[in-house]
């Protein structure tokens, strides 16, 4: 319409007739488009589904779009339009809808990285074959989805086994034998006291009592949330090689929060009781502590709050406490190291450096592939190289 009273006024100003009888094509063509918008507009109601609910990084995940049309007649041909995040849009074309009938239509998610993805509002659109009216309306509020970290499927130690397992074993002995288990024959080394004497009596050879040792029974994860922000922080980043290094930062905060959502998902699958704290306060436990686990880490940031102690695990038997922290320097891998607790036992798994001399008990996060490897070499699994393990499935 403005191109229309423009062209009015130029032909005024300058006695061109053409310019006129354009003008009076252009207002015509324009309250036609208007007339032919406002005339049949979409009457829909829109219903929206996120499949899964919970996604991990790296999955596929769909938004289903139902449309069902319910006005008196049916709907001509319009557009659906939705923000996906904060630099992405989805469109979907909806051919004309017949009365009482329904049509669906979708698009895929973006999960590259872990967070909240915000999409919507939906907005239904129409507009005429040139592009001069056009009628819009929301037809589906706003939605958040949870991207969850993607979580591998970590072997947990086994008694005697890899280097982790044979503390453990030398642990539970230290503790004094469990339950009688079955006979044995007797080999050198063996405590005179354990020979069962009337069973020898009635073979060739000696027999000594056999006895089960306790098994690891539980599994405390602790994330440190606050190492990335204050080292940002402490260095005042600036410029160019600021970014880098904060981008290496972020990189090292989100390989925490890949390991603790697979060493906390791996120790709950194994059957242990399981618990995940954060430096900043969250206490996570209860048999839903994995999914629990993994829409938090959707959320976590670091944070610069003041770090908050993590109260002893009052669980019984043998434990494992396993900080995920970016160096040994760090607060909450020194408080842990103050703990003297017969049945726990602590690992490290450092996202940002390693020392020269790395406790025994250490797991080397400073790549993604270097978490998996050192975390099997620690139990003692066999891996090919190059061989990653198995990501958990999807948990809604």
């Amino acid at each position: 319409m403005a191109s229309a009273v423009l062209a009015a006024f130029v032909g005024r100003a300058f006695g061109i007739v053409e310019l006129y009888v354009i003008a009076a094509a252009m207002g015509v063509a324009a309250v036609a488009a208007w007339l032919a918008v406002a005339a049949r507009r979409p009457s829909v109601s829109v219903h929206r589904w996120i499949r899964p609910s919970v996604l991990a990084a790296g999955d596929v995940g769909r938004v289903e779009v139902v449309v069902q049309q319910t006005g008196a007649f049916g709907s001509p041909s319009f557009e659906l339009v939705e923000p996906v995040g904060a630099d992405r849009t989805a469109r979907m074309a909806v051919s004309p809808i017949a009365r009482a009938r329904e049509v669906s239509a979708g698009y895929r998610i973006p999960t590259e990285r872990r967070g909240v993805l915000l999409i919507g509002p939906l907005q239904a659109i129409r507009h005429d074959v040139l592009g001069l009216a056009r009628y819009a309306a929301v037809v589906a509020g706003e939605e958040e989805v949870l991207v969850s970290p993607r979580a591998h499927l970590l072997p947990m130690p086994d008694l005697g086994q890899g280097v982790l397992g044979r503390h453990l074993l030398a642990l539970a002995q230290r503790l004094g034998p469990g339950d009688f288990h079955s006979l044995r024959n007797y080999v050198d080394g063996d405590e005179p006291r354990t020979i069962h004497w009337r069973a020898s009596a009635r073979s060739e050879d000696l027999k000594v009592r056999q006895y089960s040792v306790e098994g690891l029974r539980r599994c405390l994860v602790v994330l440190d949330v606050h190492g990335a922000a204050q080292e940002d922080s402490g260095r005042g980043l600036r410029g160019a090689g600021g970014h880098a290094a904060s981008t290496a930062h972020g990189d090292a905060f989100e390989r925490a929060v890949t390991a603790a959502a697979s060493i906390v998902h791996s120790a709950d699958r194994a059957g242990l009781t399981t618990r995940f704290v954060t430096t900043d306060g969250a206490d996570l436990r209860g048999p839903d502590v994995a999914a629990q686990t993994l829409h938090l880490l959707a959320r976590v940031a670091p944070t610069r709050a003041p770090t908050m102690p993590v109260e002893r695990d009052p669980g019984e038997g043998l434990g494992l406490v396993v900080v995920i922290t970016s160096d040994v320097a760090s607060a909450p891998w020194r408080a842990l190291e103050r703990i003297q607790d017969p049945v726990l036992t602590s690992v490290g798994v450092f996202t940002a450096a390693m020392p020269a001399r790395p406790p025994l008990l250490a797991v080397d996060a400073r790549s993604e592939q270097a978490f998996l490897d050192s975390w099997a070499d620690l139990a003692g699994t066999a891996r090919r190289a190059g061989r990653r393990l198995d990501p958990v499935g999807r948990v809604s």
